[in-house]
């Protein structure tokens, strides 16, 4: 059976899923008309009549996967594993669909074919990277069913369905009012659905849908929400140079992070190259975890994905150039980026490959405190070898750590398979937890000892009243998560309170130095 849903020619494979019961009718018709204008533009075409086949509507037992499926469902289920993009065409009844459909839905769209429960309770969609197309008739007008009724059958079958299984719907095409139509209003739906047929030639979105999905895809993979701890250490590096010295250089400071930002666009696009393979049998990622996913979600390609790297790092080495002229005569500005360069990529990058050797945590954790904050202390003028930005980043990389650790702690089984010897496989979970807790501890610790040291000029004042309740509750968090045995799985809201830490150390020398 699978043999004549091969592709032979490169083609896309497109399905088209005829959902009104009866034949003739106009879904009928615009379903034909869809199938002309594909195969005009070269697409390979397959076709289910929900009318014309043969299947119990009704789910019997309590999941669907324990019921048999007849021999057109077999068919069915077989034609959408082959299809590279859905057209589901279909009249908008009672606001929603036939049931015959919803029952169509309800019996293929089955748990470990089209989605899957994870461990922790999430359920990920496993029809990732295919497109879809929704063409409902109606009878009121398209902008009534949009605006008034908020298009509920769109979002059901856009969001609770197709979405829910990882289908992506890129066109929705509305006809209506149907009741009073004339012929020639129906000959121009005819055309419209033709029309978007026709346009699978280049591809299942429009160009506008295309660009933005292309740069939400790259914003993705950039994976903001961790530059702003960057920003904040570099900044407290480069006010203490400036309080130190009186002078500030605007240009300089913004060169210089621009320069940072780019090296860390760099090394999270070259993570998420060399941690293919760890990413893909992930199980537990998360927002904070696991990585962006552009590469196995398909959102980016490795080719793009290379031109990313090339791309950050040569607007790198233009700001360390244009940086180079600001600060002529300071040997260690070249030599600062070169070893943050090596420590950002070396992190997945061969030879180093320091996060599958357990020297990740600690390499992130330096680079992020120690690296950006001499970053923006020697950026501004400031001697290397001054005790400010040394004593200034020890209780930030105190901080950084626990962090670094736990984020392990959900690709563990990931990255055990891959054979990346994190501290959290090296350790084991426990163990791991245990020094992620006793880092965060450590962390006020320094404090207390180093905040009286004149070269701090007072920049720890008032930090501890925040610090020691926020510990104390990351400790209450980690104790509960090993108690109720959650370490195996997402821990979203530890990462949330582990990474919120680090700001208290960042964010309270800002407020002296500013």
């Amino acid at each position: 059976m699978d043999k004549i849903y091969e592709s032979s020619d490169g083609a896309m494979k497109v399905l088209v899923i005829l959902g009104h019961p009866r034949s003739p009718s106009l879904c009928s018709a615009l379903a034909n008309a869809y199938e002309n204008g594909a195969l005009a533009a070269g697409m390979e075409i397959e076709k289910i009549d929900l009318g014309a086949i043969d299947f119990d509507l009704d789910v019997h037992p309590v999941s669907p996967r324990d019921q048999p499926l007849e021999p057109d469902l077999e068919r069915a289920l077989q034609l959408i594993k082959w299809a590279d993009h859905i057209t589901v065409i279909y009249p908008a009844w009672w606001g929603v669909g036939p049931a015959r459909l919803k029952g169509f839905l309800d019996r293929i769209l089955l748990p470990g074919f089209t989605f899957r429960e994870r461990d922790d309770g999430h359920f990920e969609g496993l029809l990732t990277g295919k497109t879809a197309h929704l063409i409902t008739t109606l009878d009121m007008p398209a902008w009534v069913y949009r605006f008034i009724y908020r298009a509920p059958g769109h979002n059901a079958m856009k969001r609770s369905a197709l979405g829910f299984c990882g289908i992506t719907t890129t066109r929705i095409l509305a006809l209506g009012p149907v009741k009073d139509s004339e012929p020639v209003q129906r000959a121009q739906w005819l055309e419209q659905a033709r029309g978007l047929g026709f346009s699978l030639r280049n591809g299942a979105s429009s160009h506008i849908d295309r660009v933005t999905t292309k740069l939400k895809a790259w914003l993705k993979a950039l994976r903001l929400q961790f530059y702003p701890m960057t920003w904040m250490a570099y900044t407290v590096g480069a006010l203490g140079a400036a309080a130190a010295s009186g002078d500030w250089n605007l240009s300089v400071y913004w060169l210089g992070y621009a320069c940072l930002f780019f090296l860390e666009a760099a090394t999270v696009f070259t993570n998420d190259w060399f941690d293919y393979e760890s990413d893909r049998c992930n199980r537990h990622f998360g927002p904070f975890t696991g990585g962006s996913r552009v590469l196995v979600d398909k959102n980016l390609s490795f080719s793009e994905l290379r031109v990313g790297i090339v791309m950050s790092l040569m607007a790198a080495a233009a700001c360390t150039g244009l940086l180079m002229d600001y600060l002529a005569g300071n040997s260690a500005v070249p030599i600062v980026i070169l070893i943050m360069t090596v420590l950002g990529l070396g992190y997945t990058a061969p030879p180093l490959k320091l996060a599958w050797r357990g020297l990740g945590e600690l390499n992130v954790a330096a680079t992020h405190s120690f690296g950006v904050i001499l970053c923006g202390y020697i950026f501004q003028g400031g001697e290397w070898n001054n005790p400010f930005p040394w004593l200034i980043s020890l209780p930030l990389l105190l901080a950084v750590m626990p962090a670094i650790i736990l984020s392990a702690i959900p690709d563990f089984e990931a990255d055990k398979q891959a054979g990346k010897r994190t501290l959290a496989v090296r350790l084991g979970l426990g163990r791991a937890t245990l020094l992620a807790l006793a880092l965060a501890a450590a962390a006020p610790l320094a404090v207390i000892f180093i905040k009286d040291q004149p070269a701090l000029r007072g920049s720890f004042q008032g930090l501890l009243p925040w610090v020691l309740p926020h510990v104390c509750l990351l400790g209450f968090l980690i104790y509960r998560a090993w108690r109720q045995q959650r370490l195996c799985g997402r821990i979203d809201g530890l990462m949330v309170a582990s990474l919120t830490y680090i700001i208290w150390f960042g964010w309270i020398p800002l407020l002296h130095l500013k």
